[in-house]
């Protein structure tokens, strides 16, 4: 009865589903044990959340890491531990202490540069990235400043491209393809706030000011409940919440684009970020950047494009334990066209709009409680003009949403749980047509309206020694059209990790995901005309099982490597095999979606060195995506078109002295594949092509070297000036974005030649740039 009794109690304090019963049966040795809590804070006592602490006894190896607001608690047999805490970008703390009965232990974690009279002392190794377990990994764009980029400015979409599991999208694209999903499959959070947009016009400029942004977490298998709505990773990219003491600005200064971010403080508990970045790659880079009137390869007329973005951040400690922020992220893109020879005007424009507002409470030692609020809108508009024909193609989703999680510990074991609702309204395509001389087109008017209300909760309960989990389930409620559409989804969530004594650790994770709005694109390469759509009839929600393994390993002290696996089963995937929705009366936009599966899976390892002046890492995707719709292919399996079978990428940096530092990168991966024409005949005087399977060619391999030089004319905790030099595809490698096939038909129409010719947008870019902060 005890047994039973212990159960019973726990689940009535948790208030959990009942499906989560069998969890806590495994945790019932746990009386036996003694409970030691505490927090983990940085000199300026703010929460380090996801900072890693392991104690160590001549029996026993235990791990933790801590919450949202730096807190931890674990349960370990009385003992004599050795404790190592550790968070990337600080110096890993080591103590030894005896517990015999319930204790707390607090930890403040320092910087791991300290600096005197402008000299650089190296306290501890410095980890860019860290790997955590469970396909999970994090870093700092602060500490990856010695990274090649454009500008000299940390791109973060570039940097996740160059970790295992995420493949290079290529040129002129910059979407995220993680483990065979689509771009849209990938849940991106700004703020804990989901956003929509995620480009800057062919992928060439940072989506995200680097300056503002503390942190960056990536979850290839979205293990985390509270985190839903996509089939497969979630970025989150988490803002500055230091509340600042003093005025400073850092910046950079550059030939295509320039930044600036300003620390404000206000009063003694409310601060303010305030960022903003331009691009004048127009007025100075665009004549520098066309191509001679011989080269046919590019598709470079008389292009025009500029884009502007600023970030804000508001703090405010209303009282000691509770704080609120207010954050938004506000960014437009304009790209213009004009060709002569064609008579084509084209202009098109794209926006993001996020405001998100949280506050975070404790209310106990153990119980904090967190609300967000928040809005989020993307939309795009193009305007098409050639001879007598005018286009006016436009989309958009809004998202206003609520979200309030608690976390807290029953019996010593940590839970969090939490409510979110999301209102979603989206325009998939309105599209206009004017003709000078017959008239004009317009179809009707498609909008959706869909709602959504997701309850999760999950545990973190040590089974038996050495050996914890993470446990989860997520319900999804999810409605459209005035509910003609209703989904009621149960999504569980299983991480399993095991940590040998010599801080090794295994793990094993399983996640259900369903995805209710969906992302179709309409090119291969990143021109934002790519629209969301709800799932309504003709359009069900898509849902997936991933299954994963992997094994981190600790090499000495400067070595780290990790070795994982992947399986994923993917449903109700959405293909429209139109460029635009079609604007005629008979066809509607459900009748064209073709739906089918799909299955993604691979091997990832990742070797990485944090210290030393010789620092950076080496990571290797080999991964298949397939798909199976029945109206494509005759039916049978085809690779995806982002099926790269190898993705490799190399990242060194040197620090040579405290004024040089050197990076370099180099990326290599299979080519994109599409479908090209296998023979062509006539039919009436006329040539025809003739198709084979479908997605049965493929574009070169994708190989680019980039590297840079940072010169520091002073470099020290709160000031810096530095000029970087950076060279974007080192070598001039000619890496084609698409194949156009110009088909040479001779007088007597007898014969047909057809050349493939390989179209480049962009080669060799260098820059300068000066980086500052005062």
């Amino acid at each position: 009865m005890l047994p039973w009794l212990f159960i019973k109690s726990t689940l009535l304090k948790a208030v959990i589903l009942p499906t989560v019963l069998f969890f806590c049966s495994l945790i019932a040795l746990a009386q036996t044990k003694i409970t030691l809590s505490g927090s983990v804070k940085n000199q300026n006592q703010q929460a380090l959340i996801g900072a890693n602490l392991s104690f160590l006894s001549s029996t026993h190896s235990f791990a933790t890491s801590t919450d949202s607001v730096g807190q931890y608690q674990l349960t370990l047999p009385a003992d004599f531990y050795s404790i190592e805490v550790h968070y990337v970008g600080f110096v890993s703390q080591y103590t030894n202490a005896t517990f015999s009965r319930k204790d707390s232990l607090n930890f403040i974690l320092k910087k791991q540069n300290s600096f005197l009279n402008e000299v650089i002392i190296l306290t501890s190794p410095k980890k860019a990235i860290g790997i955590l377990s469970g396909n999970k990994l994090t870093f700092s764009p602060a500490s990856l400043k010695a990274v090649p980029s454009l500008m000299g400015v940390t791109d973060i979409n570039k940097i996740l491209q160059l970790t295992p599991g995420v493949q290079n999208s290529g040129d002129a694209n910059g979407y995220l393809y993680i483990r065979g999903s689509d771009p849209g499959h990938n849940l991106m959070l700004y703020a804990n706030a989901p956003i929509y947009g995620m480009a800057h016009l062919l992928g060439v400029f940072p989506f995200y000011n680097g300056d503002h942004i503390q942190e960056v977490h990536l979850d290839k298998s979205n293990t985390n409940p509270q985190n839903g709505g996509r089939l497969s990773a979630t970025v989150a990219v988490l803002p500055t919440k230091k509340l600042p003491t003093v005025f400073s600005v850092k910046g950079n200064l550059g030939f295509l684009a320039s930044q600036a971010t300003i620390a404000l403080p206000i009063s003694k508990t409310t601060g303010l970020y305030l960022s903003g970045r331009k691009t004048y790659i127009d007025q100075l880079a665009t004549p520098l950047l066309a191509p001679p009137k011989q080269n046919n390869k590019s598709d470079i007329k008389d292009l025009k494009y500029h884009f502007g973005d600023s970030n804000v951040t508001f703090i405010a400690a209303l009282a000691p334990k509770h704080k609120l922020t207010v954050d938004a992220f506000v960014s437009g893109d304009v790209l213009k066209i004009t060709d002569p020879d064609l008579a084509l005007h084209a202009s098109l424009k794209w926006n993001n709009t996020l405001i998100s507002s949280s506050s975070q409470c404790q209310i106990t030692p153990n119980t904090v409680l967190t609300n967000t609020l928040y809005f989020s809108q993307y939309q795009n508009n193009l305007e098409l003009e050639q001879a007598t024909v005018q286009m006016n193609i436009k989309s958009y989703v809004t998202d206003l949403g609520f979200s309030s999680a608690i976390t807290y510990w029953v019996n010593h074991i940590p839970f969090e749980s939490g409510l979110q609702y999301a209102n979603q309204q989206l325009q998939p395509q309105k599209i206009t047509v004017n003709n000078l001389t017959t008239g004009s087109i317009r179809p009707q008017e498609v909008h959706n309206k869909a709602n959504s209300v997701s309850f999760y909760t999950s545990m973190k309960p040590q089974l038996i020694k050495n050996l914890t989990a993470e446990l989860g389930l997520r319900l999804n409620y999810y409605s459209a059209d005035h509910r003609k559409t209703t989904y009621l989804h149960a999504e569980p969530r299983v991480l399993l990790n095991y940590k040998t004594p010599q801080n090794n650790a295994l793990f094993a994770s399983y996640t259900r995901k369903n995805q209710y709005l969906n992302l179709i694109t309409t090119s291969s390469v990143g021109v934002p005309t790519d629209f969301w759509v709800a799932s309504t009839e003709g359009v069900p929600a898509q849902f997936s099982d991933e299954f994963s393994v992997g094994y981190n390993q600790k090499i000495k002290s400067q070595w780290e490597w990790s070795l994982s696996s992947f399986y994923r089963t993917m449903n109700n995937l959405i293909e429209y095999p139109y460029g635009v929705t079609q604007f005629n009366e008979i066809t509607t936009f459900k009748n064209d979606v073709l739906v089918g599966k799909g299955t993604a899976y691979g091997l990832e390892t990742m070797l990485k060195k944090d210290a030393g002046k010789f620092k950076g890492w080496l990571s290797y995707t080999l991964s298949w995506a397939n798909r199976q719709l029945d109206p494509l292919n005759n039916g049978q399996s085809y690779y995806a078109k982002y099926d790269r079978r190898h993705n490799l990428a190399v990242v060194a940096t040197y620090d040579l002295n405290s004024k040089w530092d050197f990076g370099i990168t180099q990326i290599f991966s299979s080519g994109n594949r599409f479908t090209t024409p296998t023979s062509w005949y006539f039919i009436n005087n006329n040539p025809v092509k003739e198709y084979g399977k479908y997605n049965n060619a493929q574009m070169p391999n994708y190989l680019r070297t980039d590297w840079s030089v940072n010169y520091y004319f002073i470099k020290t905790a709160s000031k810096e000036s530095a000029l970087n030099f950076s060279v974007y595809n080192t070598f001039n490698i000619q890496n084609p974005i698409y194949t156009v096939l110009n088909v040479v038909v001779d007088p007597d129409k007898q014969k047909i030649d057809v050349q493939p010719e390989r179209k480049t947008l962009y080669t060799i870019l260098p820059s300068i740039s000066w980086r500052f902060q005062f």
